[in-house]
């Protein structure tokens, strides 16, 4: 971080309500400079089909240029490039594709944002921060569950949040905190920008922000954090008889509490919140739910970042809060798991296992946490006896036995997955 972001986080700190002025004259060189190199260089095109490399050739020329358009006010956002990608429930998720320029300048806005932010989020918000994480969320919640004695859960799903995004409201909300009209009018732009869809179409958004642009994580985390943080920290919470605590990782949230009746009114008042600032809950997603250790067992179980969360006894016969990869992320991670071998058996062996490999890696990086093993053994079982399936099928000749298979298997070091993972991350205690 530059050091004038940095002395802005520090001012949002210590001046919880100070508003920042003159943001824009941060949009230098050196800030585009910073900003080029956070971005993901594999990603697609936008509607100019220009991508990182070739934006790269004249990278200097490229974000010179930027900047004088940033600075004289010339700057005009692109339309965004709409795709579709299949979800495993049969329905699909529109992805929004800016070009590489608007991506170099939504981070750079984004940077600015998130200095300023960092400062009021909330420990109980896990996403797209400095130090924090999915596991974070997972080990806070499974160490307060397990020791801090709530009994409900609300497990709550926003139905689509990212494309219910009210633009007035975002708006109010950043200039809590922001005084300069010429950022405001960039995010107005970006949030405002034009539609290509597939075949053609050109749609102005009225709502909405694209899953896929650089800038729409931190706007995201700005709305929750007023519609739902906030207020649960400030309105909620002193209005209850037990103890209750939220974690929230972007739209995806689980809130706990120690008395039934706390949760039931919590579970009547979150439609109508969320209804206000545009938002609706996923009925077959959201509810309300007995937790308790006192009623151990895998049925009664809720499901929060892939993994299903339900109370054991362990071999002392003390009740023992565990996790495992959700039922459903394990019967779609398989399909996915056999859909690409099935299509991808003809590569060069070699190419083969080596992509397998890192995709294998990228499971158990995240699904090896403690109390999982059972789930990676069964996945990992699962995806060698598809490989051996289809490579013995690139051909009218079988191609391997299971000796020969593992010999190879052992050449490219592909192992099956354990736990690895040990619960080192920090512990927020609600």
């Amino acid at each position: 971080m530059t050091t004038a972001l940095l002395a802005i986080t520090n001012k949002a700190r210590t001046h919880p309500r100070h508003r920042f002025q003159n943001l824009s004259s941060l949009l230098d060189e050196r800030l585009m400079y910073e900003s080029w190199g956070q971005l993901n260089k594999t990603a697609a095109p936008g509607i100019d089909k220009i991508n990182a490399n070739k934006y790269a050739v004249k990278l200097s020329e490229n974000l010179s240029s930027l900047v004088t358009k940033l600075k004289t006010q010339t700057y005009r956002s692109a339309s965004i490039k709409r795709l579709y990608i299949p979800k495993s429930n049969g329905k699909e998720r529109p992805l929004g594709l800016p070009t590489i320029e608007d991506k170099v300048a939504q981070q750079s806005v984004s940077q600015i944002l998130q200095s300023i932010w960092e400062a009021d989020f909330l420990p109980n918000s896990y996403a797209y921060r400095p130090n924090k994480s999915a596991h974070g969320a997972v080990h806070s919640l499974c160490m307060n569950l397990q020791f801090k004695g709530y009994g409900y859960i609300v497990e709550a799903d926003i139905k689509g949040f990212f494309n219910k995004l009210n633009h007035q409201w975002l708006m109010r909300m950043l200039t809590q905190r922001i005084d300069d009209k010429r950022l405001l009018g960039l995010i107005k732009q970006w949030l405002k920008a034009k539609v290509i869809e597939p075949d053609g179409k050109v749609v102005k958004p009225i709502e909405g922000t694209p899953q896929g642009g650089v800038i729409s994580p931190v706007l995201a985390n700005i709305y929750l954090h007023y519609v739902l943080d906030i207020w649960f920290e400030k309105m909620v919470k002193p209005k209850l008889d037990g103890k209750a605590m939220l974690i929230r990782y972007a739209d995806d949230f689980v809130v706990a509490f120690q008395l039934t009746k706390d949760a039931n009114n919590f579970y009547k008042a979150l439609p109508e919140r969320l209804a206000k600032f545009g938002l609706e809950i996923a009925p077959q997603k959201t509810n309300l739910i007995r937790f308790s250790r006192f009623q151990p067992s895998r049925q009664r179980s809720f499901t929060f970042l892939g993994f299903d969360f339900y109370w054991s006894l362990d071999r002392n016969k003390q009740p023992r809060l565990r996790r495992r990869t959700a039922r459903k992320k394990q019967r779609e991670s398989m399909k996915m798991f056999t859909h690409w071998i099935k299509f991808n058996r003809s590569l060069p062996v070699g190419e083969f296992l080596k992509t397998l490999k890192r995709k294998l890696q990228g499971f158990e990086n995240y699904f090896g946490l403690p109390d999982n093993s059972s789930s990676l053994s069964g996945m990992y079982t699962h995806v060698i006896e598809t490989v051996y399936k289809w490579l013995n099928r690139r051909s009218q000749r079988r191609s391997y036995n299971w000796k020969g298979l593992n010999d190879v298997l052992h050449w490219f070091k592909i192992k099956p997955m354990r736990v690895r993972r040990r619960d080192h991350v920090i512990v927020d205690w609600y």
